[in-house]
């Protein structure tokens, strides 16, 4: 079955008032930067929905596949176009079914005329096709509330428009429709996860990476890379920040307790984090914490870690256990990336008794007898920047 365009229905963005113009305006952008590489596909927005065309099947397909994983589509649907006659209509519509599965299933017709020149009236057009299609597929029930299949028919004064089958969209918001924030990606499973959800409201990411070589090497940057590179598929291009590490951390180890060196490894990392933001114009840092989960994750740890900026930090996933967690980083394709066995600076540093309960005075005074500022400034300085997704045919490599 070939389609000659989707039908685009929005989700949140419908509830919008006068500034809904804006959202639409960011979606169309977002799915035409999806499908940029696919040379034949023109998008055209209204108001209530958006309507996309393809005239190659191929670009189509692709587009069919690329969509649900776009912030702001709520479902889209594929329609099919022929002659608005009635004969041509029935024909089409066994097409159109027939694309779907019929066994056991029910359906039911639904009519828009928007050209009211056409010789039938709306209960006589669903009569004539519903019983057209019940003689091709004797196996078909029908249900008026909420049927298997809906088969929605559009005439039009430019020809009529079939549809049957809902694909479901990713929902939220579009990418870039409300702000700009630092995702701090680990390579673990949660900050990914993190990263996804805040996409998913609408805003648009930036994502930094601590790496110590030569304890992180080129398989654990990769893994950072590709984790990013799959975020990007979400409706928009994701810059990643790759920050030298190496000499902070060993001084940390060597000059800091151990018991609070992930504490001031964390500050330094946020210090670093925040330079950035600010660099880059984003408003907000996000991480994958969860409130409980490690020792670096306690109200305390919390504390005596936000204490060194004033800037917002962004955590959805703080209420969240571990297996949530990991169901959304399956769902959305990040987690077999993830497990891969490279570790990140953090978990090759981790202290063996780390303090649940760190004193900010403490940790402050510990960090005193070091002078960080130079170090930071000069992490921030030679840091290495990649764009994502990367173009067709670039490998890990040539990235580099």
């Amino acid at each position: 079955m070939e389609w000659n365009e989707l039908l685009i229905r929005y989700g949140e963005i419908s509830l919008k008032g006068r500034n809904r113009n804006v959202f639409v305006r960011k979606l169309r952008n977002n799915i035409k930067d999806a499908l940029s590489d696919l040379t034949t596909v023109v998008i055209r927005p209204e108001r209530d929905r958006m309507f996309l065309f393809a005239d190659d099947n191929q670009d189509m397909q692709e587009a069919i596949a690329r969509l649900p994983y776009i912030f702001g589509i709520q479902s889209f649907s594929p329609v099919a176009k022929c002659e608005a006659t009635l004969e041509t209509i029935k024909n089409k519509a066994l097409d159109v079914i027939g694309a779907s599965e019929t066994i056991g299933k029910t359906f039911k017709v639904e009519i828009r005329r928007t050209d009211k020149s056409f010789p039938l009236e709306t209960n006589e057009l669903q009569q004539e096709i519903g019983a057209h299609v019940l003689r091709s597929f004797p196996e078909l029930g029908v249900r008026m509330k909420k049927p298997d299949i809906l088969l929605r028919v559009d005439i039009r004064a430019e020809g009529a428009f079939l549809t049957a089958k809902v694909y479901e969209g990713a929902g939220g918001m579009p990418v870039g429709s409300n702000g700009h924030s630092l995702l701090m990606l680990s390579g673990g499973i949660d900050s990914p996860v993190a990263g996804y959800l805040m996409m998913k409201r609408g805003v648009s990411i930036d994502a930094i990476h601590f790496a110590s070589p030569p304890f992180t090497g080129e398989l654990a940057k990769k893994k950072v890379v590709d984790l990013a590179e799959k975020l990007s598929s979400f409706g928009a291009a994701v810059r990643l920040h790759i920050i030298p590490f190496t000499e902070i951390q060993q001084i940390i180890v060597t000059q800091i307790p151990d018991n609070v060196s992930m504490t001031t490894t964390r500050r330094m990392m946020l210090q670093i984090a925040d330079k950035v933001r600010m660099e880059i114009g984003a408003l907000a840092i996000i991480t994958g914490e969860s409130l409980g989960q490690v020792a670096s994750q306690t109200l305390e740890s919390l504390t005596a870690i936000n204490a060194v900026t004033s800037t917002p930090i962004l955590r959805p996933l703080i209420s969240s256990d571990k297996l949530e967690i990991i169901d959304i980083a399956q769902k959305i394709g990040t987690y077999d990336i993830s497990i891969r066995p490279y570790e990140d600076c953090c978990t090759i540093f981790t202290p063996s008794n780390p303090k649940t309960k760190p004193r900010l005075e403490k940790v402050a005074y510990y960090e005193s007898f070091t002078d960080f500022a130079p170090m930071i400034e000069e992490a921030v300085a030679k840091r290495t920047m990649y764009q994502l997704p990367r173009q067709q045919n670039t490998d890990f490599e040539d990235l580099l």
